[in-house]
């Protein structure tokens, strides 16, 4: 089964990516986890990344479509989930184009629906474990008192700098404005679905579960 995750910055599609990857063997494609995994790779595609992030240039959408074809050329395992690909119209046309010429499909589009004030709230305490990449939050879920990770016992946490109103806002904006128009496109071709993706981890678990079948 492929499938892709729509939402907004801060929408929990890591986290539901993850519940994913370990309940039924899927393999996650996140854009920015692929960039980074390739600029240390070695690989010619990775040194190409590599010399466009220390220009402090945009990464190409023929380069994000390039690694997004290796990985489709390797283990399938449960299918893939597409995390933040594709964000534009031309890169939607480019995974159908991928996946057709694979004898593969794109199964299901599900879009986490948020409330945008509601979100900025979630965002600006939220910070993830270094190691196994589980988000907490300082109000709704605070880092353990011994100071450990509750999955994997790590105890380096991180906070994205951009993680606050303002910059959330700016992120928000961004995407509505270039990775909107997939919602009308994915609903033309019968492959989205929605779900509230405000409600706490398990709930939406639970909706995307369904939707899955």
């Amino acid at each position: 089964m492929n499938i892709i995750l729509l939402g907004p910055p801060g929408a929990g599609k890591g986290t539901q990516a993850r519940r994913l990857v370990d309940e039924r063997g899927m393999i996650q494609l996140s854009t920015g986890d692929m960039l980074r995994e390739a600029r240390t790779s070695g690989t010619p595609m990775g040194k190409q990344v590599a010399a466009v992030m220390d220009r402090g240039e945009l990464v190409t959408d023929e380069i994000v479509i390039g690694l997004i074809a290796e990985k489709l050329d390797g283990d399938k395992a449960g299918g893939f989930i597409f995390d933040g690909f594709p964000r534009t119209l031309k890169q939607a046309d480019a995974l159908g184009q991928l996946l057709d010429g694979r004898g593969e499909k794109l199964d299901v589009v599900i879009e986490m629906q948020v409330d945008d004030e509601a979100l900025v709230d979630r965002v600006s305490g939220r910070s993830t474990c270094g190691s196994c990449g589980e988000v907490y939050h300082d109000t709704t879920k605070p880092i353990p008192a011994d100071g450990k990770c509750s999955v994997c016992g790590g105890t380096e946490f991180k906070r994205r700098a951009d993680d606050n109103a303002e910059s959330l806002k700016t992120r928000l904006f961004e995407y509505y404005k270039q990775t909107s128009p997939l919602i009308g496109y994915y609903y033309a071709k019968g492959h989205l679905r929605t779900v509230d993706g405000m409600g706490e981890i398990d709930a939406v678990a639970a909706e995307i579960k369904a939707v899955l079948g």
